[in-house]
């Protein structure tokens, strides 16, 4: 550069020196180096100079540039002000250094600085957000591997859009099967729409996090419950992808049910009064949350005294059964073999677990009203869980699952035990009211006959006690067969609901027996004699009856009978139409009367079905007898077809009984041509 005027270098648009020999003096400043560093004057040394700033081994830098020719090169260099100079700190400098030929064996130095502190804050901090967010995405990293079991991204329409080891390893469901929406496939059938749903308003809504809980099939071929969160990532306002994971909560999903269960069944029975309420009302807790169906039986006897000796006799008082499944109806009563799995299960007083296959229980699992339901709905379990309250078995609860719902597991079992020792107070009190109820029960089943074996008929009779009261009452029914072969039907009612009542259904009921038995004449004179007779008891008592005798015409049968005071007879034909037998009426039984009580000749048609009832099934508080009796018509109609015994079982179920009054149906069936 020798002889080159530095002047032409005031325009440059970068800070430009030069300095002379060794000691390097400046000698050269343009306007943009002294707007960057100082105003120097010439000839001053560089440390003066660099007045307003000490560049990094600024004077060992210009000594190596000198002596060696080999220029110097600094970039985006911080520059640190001088003590007590007034120039801010946090400049950086980018700068050259090199050797100029200023004459004859004079050396100088050029320096060529450029101000980089806006450009070098900027990426300072473009550097510092990007360190920010990868130590944030480190420690979510590191958060999630504690805390979350699965990992997953989805695009921002909500499908899986990237692999997951993760979920590979719990669930067993390899990235081909998993992406999209094919990670549907292993949520629980019962879950997987209500997930398709939450998931769809998360997205379309864009929130801010996603929580929804689900079942998952796991690689061991179970479900367990995982706790879903996702929060959408956004760039400029837009959701571009979203983050979620899932956390294995089954541990703690087992507890929180378990707590609410059991607080469920508690609440369920501390209002309630009679066993058979509060056994419902943990029916109902138990369905859909374990099972699909549920069914409570009460143990009615277990000696055989009253069933001709079989072993075990229970009562269906309640069902409950999830969405979807038709449940049975809550009154049957059946007797049990000596092999039935219910007589093991009480007598053992244990939980026996059944399984099989879906749809094909054995016969000796559950009584055989429960069997058709249990192949029609396609179970393939049942829990007979035996209820003990102090020392007895009152009932017997089965819990039922169906089709691809596992069996019953250990955890559940133990779960109902618990629900049970937590009503146990509520229990033992309805049990000791049971017992008294019971004992008035066998009282007055002692006083009720079975009906008579008579070729080509049917007879059956239920006898249903009021839940609300733990006397005898004076409802009776009787069947048995006269001197001249022909079966008699009879049904009654005391007026009363005491022993009293009790006593004066049993002596009128011996009565009416004696003086049948004494004349085969028609039933109005019967019933004459009767209330002639019923002078000589003590006390006023007031009676209601129907008296009927099923005689032989031919090939068929016709009814002879008398009502003094009584719901008239309902016939039922084999195709459903039903109609009420209302001649032959009387007066009550216990008032003075004169003259006789007509009988009536009606013919029964092959196959119908004859019911004859107490007022206890159609009466109810504030509404007409008559609403009742046509209640009561349309109910048998529709059961017309069904076996006798079922007859009876489903209409006491379908009826709105008031639970007020004792109940006594007895039903006869005639036979069908061939």
């Amino acid at each position: 550069m020798g002889g080159l005027p530095f002047e032409m270098l005031a325009p440059a648009p970068v800070g430009v020196a030069v300095t002379h020999g060794p000691n390097h003096r400046l000698i050269y400043s343009n306007e943009v180096y002294r707007s960057l560093v100082s105003v120097p004057r010439r000839g001053m040394p560089v440390e003066e100079a660099f007045s307003a700033y000490v560049l990094p081994r600024y004077r060992a830098r210009f000594d190596q540039v000198y002596a060696t020719g080999e220029p110097a090169i600094g970039v985006a260099e911080p520059a640190v002000p001088m003590p007590g100079s007034r120039t801010p700190a946090g400049r950086f400098f980018t700068f050259s250094l090199s050797r100029v030929v200023l004459g004859p064996g004079e050396y100088g130095v050029l320096v060529v600085l450029m101000d980089v502190t806006e450009q070098t804050s900027a990426a300072h901090r473009v550097s510092a957000i990007a360190e920010e967010r990868r130590r944030f995405l480190r420690r979510y990293e590191s958060l999630m591997r504690v805390s979350a079991d699965v990992f997953w991204v989805t695009s921002r329409d909500g499908y899986v859009s990237e692999p997951s080891p993760s979920w590979e390893r719990v669930t067993g469901q390899p990235w081909e099967e998993h992406r999209g929406q094919g990670w549907l496939r292993v949520v629980h059938p019962d879950d997987r729409q209500a997930t398709i749903e939450s998931w769809s308003r998360a997205v379309g809504g864009a929130t801010e996090m996603w929580e929804h809980v689900y079942r998952l099939r796991t690689v061991e071929g179970g479900y367990r419950h995982f706790q879903l969160r996702a929060v959408p990532i956004c760039e400029d306002g837009d959701v571009v992808e979203w983050v979620g994971t899932c956390t294995d909560i089954e541990q703690r999903w087992q507890e929180e049910r378990r707590r609410r269960l059991l607080d469920r069944a508690a609440s369920a029975t501390a209002q309630l009064r009679s066993l058979e309420e509060m056994l419902g009302a943990l029916a109902d807790v138990i369905v859909p949350e374990l099972a699909d169906g549920c069914g409570v039986y009460l143990v009615t006897d277990l000696t055989g005294e009253r069933h001709g000796g079989a072993p075990f006799v229970v009562e269906r008082l309640a069902t409950a059964a999830r969405p979807g499944i038709r449940r049975l109806p809550p009154y049957s009563e059946e007797q049990l073999p000596a092999d039935n799995a219910f007589v093991e299960a009480a007598r053992r007083r244990r939980p026996l677990l059944k399984t099989f296959p879906a749809g094909s229980p054995p016969a000796n699992v559950a009584p055989g009203g429960t069997l058709p339901w249990l192949t029609a709905n396609g179970a393939n379990s049942m829990l007979i869980l035996p209820v003990v309250v102090d020392g007895t078995v009152p009932a017997v609860v089965n819990v039922v699952t169906c089709g691809d719902r596992p069996p019953i597991s250990r955890a559940d079992i133990a779960l109902l035990n618990g629900m049970f020792d937590h009503a146990h107070d509520a229990l033992s009190r309805a049990i000791r009211y049971q017992r008294a109820q019971q004992i008035a029960l066998a009282l007055q089943y002692s006083l009720l006959a079975e009906p008579p074996r008579v070729d080509g008929l049917e007879i059956v009779a239920r006898y249903r006690a009021s839940p609300a009261a733990a006397e005898v009452g004076g409802d009776w029914y009787d069947s048995f067969v006269l001197p001249d072969g022909v079966p008699v039907l009879v049904i009654g009612d005391v007026a009363g609901h005491d022993l009293g009542a009790a006593v004066a259904m049993s002596q009128l009921r011996n009565m009416l027996r004696a003086l049948a038995m004494d004349r085969c004449e028609p039933p109005g004179e019967i019933l004459t004699r009767l209330n002639v007779t019923m002078g000589s008891l003590s006390g006023d008592v007031i009676a209601t009856c129907v008296f009927a005798r099923v005689e032989r015409l031919g090939d068929g049968y016709r009814l002879r009978y008398a009502v003094a005071g009584h719901p008239p007879p309902l016939l039922v034909t084999l195709d459903g139409g039903g109609r009420f037998l209302d001649g032959a009426v009387s007066p009550l039984l216990g008032f003075p009367h004169e003259g006789g009580r007509p009988s009536m000749v009606e013919p029964l048609p092959p196959g119908s079905t004859l019911l004859l009832y107490t007022d206890g099934l159609v009466e109810r508080a504030g509404e007409h007898l008559d609403r009742g009796l046509q209640r009561l018509r349309r109910q048998a109609e529709r059961l017309a077809d069904q076996p006798v015994d079922k007859f009876c079982d489903q209409l006491l179920s379908a009826m709105p009984i008031t639970g007020l009054d004792d109940i006594a149906v007895i039903a006869l069936r005639l036979p069908v041509p061939g």
